[in-house]
């Protein structure tokens, strides 16, 4: 049998309480994520659980690579089942690892399935789950409407197809499938494919035909539903004149490789200039900041992309956010943003930095976004709020997001409610907030789902 009971995270009494009355039943917004909105159109029933549980997921590909397995039982042309018992072998002594708990969630909640990961159970596991899809015809809509998921955001590049949102939405889902709009391969002007990723917007022969082709498609963007967006850097750059970022644009379309400074010209004017544009159309922006990403070269070369090969930077650009945020609020441009912190060492300066901010168009407008990637885990929640509580107002947080490509991850919702619950439940008892268990509730039940679907003016 599984070891997580009922009780789960939650130290006392009252954390049990508050999770059972005000945070168990709540919906899931899903703000953002990497879902794939053909496969939620398609709705194809999954073969086995490996396609569910492991196909694309980095985060249990990296836990597989630090045990030293083979990468061709991870992402090679081992079988489906081979790789599962290998992943279950793995898990059942992974201690501490948030993937230790979610995966055990995830085949309760799915799959009605108590058995506790081990290399011992794996074979068990494999039958009774696959059995469990064959039986229950398990398909993407079927574990977003499981999941009580209401609305999610995928995320998709500029230059994505929108034809499949309106499709989606023919289907008649119980839930609402919308873009959030990401420039970030038009940014990332260093890529090799850049040129590439530039001629998929049309024919562009200068940085004002870019400029107001970005504008024309988050246009479309909107049009399909589109109501945020979100931008990934590793730092945040200075901004500097038009025409500088546009002689850096004319020196990539002549094929020259670019300077480290050159680089950060760019993506520091066009960071400026989709800030902007979001502010100009109402639209919600998620900052990612801290990823230093493709660390493994050989790796990158031989898999891609967000295959599990980054890493958390220590560059500190909170100079530059602060006279970004600064110059766009005093031009009147400073839209809705939820910055997303990879360094836990740099939650205080992002925080005070947040409350420079404020103004009264937007209940918490300026948003300090949920513990992400690698600090996705007990200490680094816990870590956040008590950071958030101390130095923002807790209130007024629009809560959690899953940030993955996996179908199965809306149980990281509630292992983030548990959290939450225990933290209030914590303070209560210790006499350092009120006892009022309906005014704490409100708030636990806001954070879960009610800020965010009014921060992103969800009807």
């Amino acid at each position: 049998m599984s070891y997580i009971k009922d009780n789960f995270l939650l130290e006392t009494k009252t954390a049990a309480f508050l999770y059972d009355n005000y945070a168990k039943k709540m919906p899931i917004f899903d703000y953002h994520c990497h879902l794939s909105e053909y496969q939620i159109l398609e709705n194809k029933e999954f073969n086995n659980i490996y396609e569910i549980w492991l196909s694309g997921d980095h985060y249990k590909w990296r836990l597989m690579r630090n045990y030293g397995i083979d990468e061709e039982l991870i992402t090679g042309q081992a079988s489906d089942k081979e790789k599962f018992l290998v992943y279950c072998k793995v898990l059942g002594t992974a201690f501490g690892n948030p993937l230790y708990h979610w995966s055990q969630v995830e085949l309760k909640e799915f799959f009605n399935c108590d058995l506790e990961i081990n290399e011992e159970n794996a074979e068990k596991i494999w039958d009774e789950c696959n059995k469990y899809i064959k039986d229950n015809h398990i398909t993407p809509s079927y574990l977003i409407t499981k999941s009580n998921v209401t609305h999610l955001f995928t995320t998709n590049e500029i230059f994505d197809s929108l034809d499949v949102f309106n499709k989606i939405k023919e289907k008649g889902y119980k839930f609402q499938v919308a873009p959030a709009f990401r420039a970030d391969k038009i940014m990332n002007i260093e890529a090799d494919r850049y040129l590439e990723f530039v001629s998929k917007l049309g024919e562009i022969k200068s940085f004002d035909e870019l400029l107001n082709k970005i504008e024309e498609r988050l246009i479309e963007f909107i049009k399909v539903g589109c109501v945020a967006s979100d931008t990934a850097l590793e730092k945040i750059s200075l901004v500097p004149s038009k025409f500088d970022a546009e002689q850096v644009f004319n020196l990539r379309l002549s094929g020259k490789k670019l300077s480290g400074e050159e680089i950060d010209i760019f993506k520091g004017f066009l960071a400026y200039y989709l800030l902007k544009l979001y502010a100009k159309y109402n639209i919600r922006s998620e900052l990612h900041i801290g990823a230093m990403r493709n660390n493994n070269t050989v790796m990158f070369n031989k898999l891609g992309l967000d295959t599990g090969f980054d890493s958390i930077s220590d560059k500190n650009s909170i100079t530059n956010l602060s006279i970004l945020m600064d110059r766009l609020n005093s031009e009147n441009s400073l839209p809705p943003m939820i910055i997303f912190n990879l360094n836990p060492k740099m939650n205080d300066e992002i925080l005070s930095l947040i409350g420079c901010f404020q103004d009264h168009s937007l209940k918490g407008k300026i948003q300090y976004g949920a513990s992400w990637w690698f600090l996705d885990n007990k200490e680094g929640i816990e870590k956040h709020l008590k950071d958030m509580a101390s130095m923002d107002h807790i209130g007024t947080f629009v809560g959690m997001l899953t940030d993955s490509r996996s179908f199965l991850s809306y149980p990281r919702h509630h292992y983030f409610r548990r959290i939450v619950c225990n933290y209030f439940g914590s303070l209560m008892e210790k006499g350092e907030i009120t006892n009022n268990n309906e005014l704490v509730g409100k708030v636990i039940q806001d954070i879960c789902y009610d800020n965010a679907i009014n921060y992103f003016g969800i009807k």
